[in-house]
């Protein structure tokens, strides 16, 4: 089973429509790794590209894996309950 199928069910398949997209957003060091898994990766550096990333992602997004200073970036925007899930990955 690939990672891919193991994050998204047995039943995904690389490249099929799942049950929504995952994306990782932050710095370039912690989040790019994400990208061999199929994760849509946002690198930023700063809180004004964290909230640019995170205003453009695509609807059909259902988890977000951010870095602690990507999520301090974001705020309140998190609490919305129109927002997708988010795991915040360890300091």
């Amino acid at each position: 089973m690939s990672a891919g199928a193991a994050v998204m069910g047995a039943d995904f398949k690389p490249g099929s429509a799942g049950p929504g997209r995952i994306a990782a957003i932050g710095e370039d060091a912690l989040v790019e790794g994400f990208r061999l898994v199929g994760v849509s990766v946002h690198a930023c550096t700063n809180g004004p590209e964290v909230l640019r990333a995170w205003r453009s992602l695509p609807k059909d997004t259902a988890v977000v894996v951010l870095t602690p200073r990507a999520a301090q970036a974001l705020g309140p925007a998190l609490s919305d309950f129109r927002s997708p899930m988010t795991v915040v990955l360890p300091s």
